[in-house]
């Protein structure tokens, strides 16, 4: 009997995952952009779709046995990027602005690429080199003019990919998504849902408004939308190509927009800081941005900045002598004052650079310094003015100002009979020009209206 047995069926096992390699460089980098984005934002629902996303694109693409992990960074900004270990990187900002899976699945791609291209180890070798300068910067140094530079610059950039590069990212990005039976257009329209964010935010400051986001390291042009386009009409296969944009709102909805309150944020000119319990406001004119390093102001036209940081000073060492200890250069020692602030004690002085003049604040609160920096390319009345009403707003939150203080949140809703573009844009609350956010984020052009039962995207608190 026994050679007559029919052997048990074999059961497939599911094959284990590919482990991403972890390296002491991967891994210094991967604290380093946890620190700059807020560390990491933890939605099970989110990860779970972002997890079934990258599985499906990694069995499609020509590496299947390269592992990827992808963290969701705990940050307002529009931004992706990859290390070259396969580590992944998506803030909530970027998965708040894509309109449906497809669209999340041509960013992921597009980083994936990156990696199977060997773009990011060569981005690696010049960021490094980048790291240098960055770190001269960040420190403030001990030059006016490099503070100056400070100000504007404190954001943590990854080094830009070339064009060549980019493009050849899309085309590999594009086809791994088409063969996961994903929109292949989905790459087309997100990237222009990233150029219309971004003339948003640039209507606002001469900062660069890419600063923090995925067009500092990813140069996105009209050109680049019209090869996303091309690429993707060699894939068409409309029947099969997946938006699953109801899967995409459900996930999404409730995510936290713009800045956690918890490591403060920006409200118009207010700057609060709930957690630390203080706030205070810029002067009239001037764009505030939180940034991990500071908080930076800058006044329109560029005239004037302004730098809001924390800063370790013994409790032994005068405020006064803190100022002239030779942290930053052009000090002029007989400037220096001791001041009282709202009842904290606080010591200024100016400094003088080549093209900037410098308003410098030292505040002590509890047992932290704060540092108020100011530049301008002239002294005048108004910037003079400008430091010491900024100065002087500092002050404790009370209370009910700290327990209102809740994170913005998308909310998604169900289009009504009588709904309009602008009747919903009514509703959402701690945004500017609502109407042209609530088209942004809801991939809508500006003549394009709501249709009633479409699901939308609006922003509540």
């Amino acid at each position: 009997m026994g050679r007559f047995q029919t052997a048990a069926p074999t059961v497939a096992l599911p094959r284990p995952k590919p482990a991403v390699a972890q390296t002491p460089a991967s891994e210094r980098e991967h604290e380093r952009i946890l620190a700059a984005y807020g560390g990491t934002y933890d939605d099970p629902k989110l990860e779970a779709l972002i997890g079934k996303t990258v599985d499906r694109l990694v069995a499609v693409s020509d590496r299947p046995d390269q592992g990827y992990k992808v963290t969701i960074l705990n940050s307002g900004a529009v931004n992706a990027f990859a290390l070259p270990s396969g580590q992944l990187y998506v803030t909530r900002g970027l998965i708040a602005l894509a309109s449906d899976t497809s669209e999340l699945s041509s960013v992921l791609s597009h980083e994936m690429a990156h990696v199977l291209s060997k773009h990011a180890a060569i981005r690696e070798d010049q960021a490094r080199q980048a790291a240098i300068v960055t770190r001269v910067v960040t420190d403030m140094g001990n030059d006016p003019e490099l503070t100056a530079l400070a100000l504007a610059k404190t954001k943590l950039t990854m080094a830009s990919f070339s064009r060549h590069q980019e493009f050849e990212a899309d085309g590999i990005g594009v086809g791994i998504s088409a063969r996961a039976h994903f929109d292949p257009y989905g790459a087309a329209r997100f990237l222009a849902a990233m150029e219309r964010n971004a003339e948003l935010k640039a209507g606002k400051a001469s900062l660069n408004p890419r600063a923090q986001d995925f067009l500092s390291s990813h140069p996105a042009t009209p050109e680049r939308v019209r090869n996303a386009q091309s690429i993707a009409r060699q894939y068409t296969s409309p029947e099969g190509a997946e938006r699953d944009r109801e899967t995409y709102l459900s996930a999404l909805d409730n995510i936290v927009y713009g800045e956690d309150p918890s490591e403060g944020f920006v409200r118009g000119r207010r700057f609060l800081h709930p957690k630390l319990g203080f706030t205070f406001a810029a002067p009239e004119n001037f764009t505030l941005d939180n940034t991990a390093q500071a908080v930076i102001g800058v006044r329109e036209g560029g005239s004037q900045a302004m730098r809001f940081d924390v800063v370790r000073v013994p409790a032994e060492q005068s405020l006064g002598e803190y100022l002239n200890s030779g942290w930053m250069e052009g000090v002029d020692k007989a400037s220096t004052e001791d001041l009282t602030i709202n009842g904290f004690p606080a010591a200024a002085a100016t400094a003088k650079g080549d093209q900037w003049q410098f308003k410098v604040y030292a505040l002590r609160f509890g047992s932290d310094v704060y540092r108020f920096i100011f530049a301008s390319r002239q002294k005048t009345t108004e910037s003079e003015r400008n430091a010491r009403e900024t100065v002087n707003s500092f002050r404790r939150l009370t209370l009910e100002e700290i327990q209102a203080a809740r994170p913005l949140r998308i909310k998604v809703i169900t289009v009504q009979p009588g709904d309009t573009v602008e009747s919903l844009s009514h509703r959402m609350t701690g945004v500017d020009r609502p109407v042209e956010r609530f088209r942004v984020l809801n991939g809508l052009d500006k003549h394009a209206q709501v249709k009633v039962r479409d699901r939308v995207k609006i922003v509540v608190d």
